[in-house]
This record gives C-alpha cells, sequence and structure tokens, in this order.
C-alpha cells in the first residue's frame, strides 16, 4: 500500500471512531488491491470498470449511509465521507458512479418513494444487481434545473414522459432511472416531480456521451424519453412538487464529492512526494529543492483544510445541523484544492506527469469535470454570496 504518512498532518484519525477508521482503512486496501492495478488501463480504454461493482456491493459501499431495513450498510454520515475519500484516491469516475447510485438514486427512492418502490429498488441497488441513474440535467438547463422541458403527461393509466437528459452518470448501464419532469406548464418549476422509470420501459433509450476528455473510466450517457408509458406507481408521492426535493438529492450528492476531492487531492500529494524523494536532478533529490519543498507544503496545507472542513461537516450532517450552503462551500472549496493539488503534482513530475503510469493527470482531466457538475463552482459562490448578502445574484 501506498504510504500515507503526513497526509493526515493535524492527526484527524484521533476524532475518528474505531469503525470509522476500520471502514475507511478496508476500502483504501480494496482500492489498492482491485482498483489501482486496472484504473489506468481502463481510463485509457474509456471503460467503466463494471466488474468491480459486485464488490463494491459485496462491501456496502452503495448507499452505505442509508437503513439496514433496506439492505444498505446503515453507516454514519462520516464513515459515508470517508468512503467517496476512498474511491476517488482511486479514480473520480469510481466515486461518481457510487454518488451516483447512493446519494441520487437509493436516496430519493428512500427519502421520497413509496414503500413499494423501497423494497423493490433499494436491496437490488444496494447490492449492485441493480445499476441507477439520476435524470435531471439537460441539454440547455444545467445550471437553471427550474426551466427543464421534459414533461410527464397524466393519463387514465398513468403518466407519459417526453423529454431529453443530458450528462447523466450511470445512463447506459441503468436498469432504473429517477427521473425528474414538469407535471404541468412547461418553464414552472413548481410543477416538477420525480418519477422511478425502469430502463426496459418502451420509449427509453440511452447512449453514450462521445467526445469527452475527462472522467474516460465513467459511463456518460444522454438519456431520450419518447412517449414513456408509466403506471400511477412510478410517481415518487412524495415530491409534491417543485426543485426542493431534486435540490435535496444534489445536496447528498455534493456532500460526498466535498469528501471525495480530499481523495483525489490526497493520492496526487502523495505521488508527488513520493517521486520527489526519488527522482535526482543536479546531483540530489528535486525533493530537496527550494521549489520543491514549497510546492508539497502548499499541498498539504491546503489538503488539510479540506479535510478539517470535510470532518466537521460530516459530524454536523450526523447531528442534523447541516444546511446545504455549508455544503456549498465544502464542495467548492475542496474541489478546488483537488485540482490545484493534481495540477501542481502533474507539474513537480515533469515529462513523466503525462503517462497514465502516473497518475495525477488523470486527477487533474478528472476534476475539471468535477469542478463542473452538480454545481459549477461559479453557482455555489452565488450561493454562498445570496447567503452573505440576502440577495439573489441569479
Amino acid at each position: 500500500m501506498s504510504s500515507f504518512e503526513g497526509v493526515d498532518f493535524y492527526n484527524l484519525d484521533a476524532s475518528l471512531s474505531e469503525e470509522e477508521r476500520m471502514i475507511r482503512d478496508t476500502v483504501r486496501q480494496w482500492v489498492e488491491d482491485r482498483v489501482m492495478p486496472i484504473i489506468g488501463e481502463a481510463y485509457i480504454e474509456r471503460r467503466f470498470p463494471k466488474e468491480l461493482i459486485p464488490e463494491m456491493g459485496e462491501l456496502g459501499l452503495l448507499g452505505a449511509n442509508l437503513p439496514e431495513e433496506y439492505e444498505c450498510a446503515g453507516l454514519n454520515n462520516v464513515a459515508y465521507g470517508l468512503i467517496n475519500q476512498e474511491l476517488e484516491r482511486a479514480d473520480s469516475g469510481l466515486r461518481s458512479f457510487s454518488s451516483v447510485q447512493g446519494a441520487l438514486v437509493m436516496y430519493p427512492i428512500f427519502a421520497f418513494g413509496s414503500e413499494e418502490q423501497r423494497r423493490e429498488w433499494l436491496p437490488k441497488l444496494a447490492t449492485g444487481e441493480a445499476i441507477g441513474c439520476f435524470g435531471l440535467t439537460e441539454p440547455d438547463y444545467g445550471s437553471n434545473p427550474g426551466g427543464m422541458i421534459t414533461t410527464a403527461r397524466k393519463t387514465e393509466d398513468g403518466w407519459v414522459l417526453n423529454g431529453v437528459k443530458m450528462w447523466i452518470t450511470n445512463g447506459s448501464m441503468a436498469d432504473v432511472a429517477v427521473v425528474w419532469a414538469q407535471t404541468g406548464e412547461i418553464g414552472d418549476p413548481k410543477s416538477i416531480r420525480g418519477f422511478v422509470v425502469p430502463t426496459d420501459t418502451p420509449g427509453f433509450t440511452a447512449k453514450d456521451q462521445k467526445g469527452k476528455l475527462s472522467l474516460l473510466a465513467s459511463d456518460t450517457s444522454e438519456l431520450h424519453l419518447d412517449d414513456v408509458a408509466l403506471p400511477d406507481s412510478a410517481l415518487m408521492p412524495n415530491t409534491e412538487g417543485g426543485l426542493k426535493h431534486p435540490l435535496q438529492c444534489l445536496t447528498q450528492a455534493r456532500y460526498g464529492i466535498a469528501w471525495g476531492a480530499i481523495g483525489a487531492a490526497m493520492a496526487c500529494f502523495d505521488e508527488a512526494r513520493s517521486y520527489s524523494k526519488e527522482r535526482v536532478m543536479f546531483g540530489g533529490p528535486i525533493g530537496g529543492k527550494q521549489i520543491q519543498q514549497v510546492r508539497l507544503a502548499n499541498m498539504l496545507t491546503s489538503i488539510t483544510q479540506a479535510q478539517l472542513m470535510a470532518l466537521q461537516l460530516g459530524r454536523m450532517k450526523d447531528d442534523g445541523t447541516m444546511t446545504p450552503f455549508q455544503v456549498s462551500m465544502a464542495k467548492r472549496t475542496n474541489v478546488n484544492i483537488a485540482c490545484e493539488c493534481a495540477r501542481e503534482a502533474r507539474r513537480l513530475l515533469g515529462g513523466n506527469g503525462i503517462l497514465v503510469e502516473y497518475h495525477s493527470m488523470r486527477h487533474m482531466a478528472n476534476l475539471e469535470s468535477v469542478y463542473t457538475y452538480e454545481g459549477t463552482d461559479d453557482i455555489h459562490a452565488l450561493i454562498l454570496g445570496q447567503t452573505i448578502t440576502g440577495l439573489a445574484a441569479y
């Protein structure tokens, strides 16, 4: 296993319970043994390593903070955050898969679905027997989901859905989609409701998103809904209408990202530090040169700041005091830190930094997507600005 000595500079291990440390170490070892040997090849081949999904289910990594009643692990939110950290230490695509499955599919079915929907889908999603995706973003409506034009028309037998969703993680391999649609006039955000849509329903198709230069080891798709007929039971009954409920799902996912970004930053720091002690230039290791020591000191300081923020956020989430605005700050801050750490690590690695056998450039490319999705950096800044001033700028 790679040495992580020094990445926990403020001894945050002492603030974790024995169970939280055990969960983190178990996932870390699994990532080292099962993911790291294949992730570079999967990235180059532009494929998500689906062979890992059953193992993730067996380890309890999918929907890990949801109740055991539905065959989930029932972990606290700090443990759940540490799982995200360790998954993204390998690759943002792996954490994205887990995040979507747990926070954007399992969570809304648990929080807003019927008991029948929970019993049907949550156990299968927890084991990885079924894969889910989340259909909110549209080609013309990303940061402004209230403008969506996907519609759900009421019929005598249920609902008929029409529309297109874009940038959908897990879309091409999903068995079920949580789809958000307008049930009233287009442009009325108060009429948005959620539906549980089996992907084998006639009229539902998914196609891979082509041309990506980031998140290559991740399944990203477009969803097309052409007269998708659903029974009344497909409607999630506790989505009364409006953006409140999809945004609650995004808060859950953003929380996981705030932790996951730390894992990517830690991986880049660890690689840069190890390389700096081995790479000899001008008669000695480059780690003995001032410019590289400043680079490493800045990386470690930023990672420590991110760790402190995420841990406090997790404790507040477990206490029930966390707000979406605090999540916005953590998502924005920690992803920015990870982007900078990846960039600096790539630079320290010199020419070798562009090779797939090193990980920092892969993280750097992936994190450009993480910077944008689940609320862009700018949108989170405006959320914070409104919280500070009471004035909306969007």
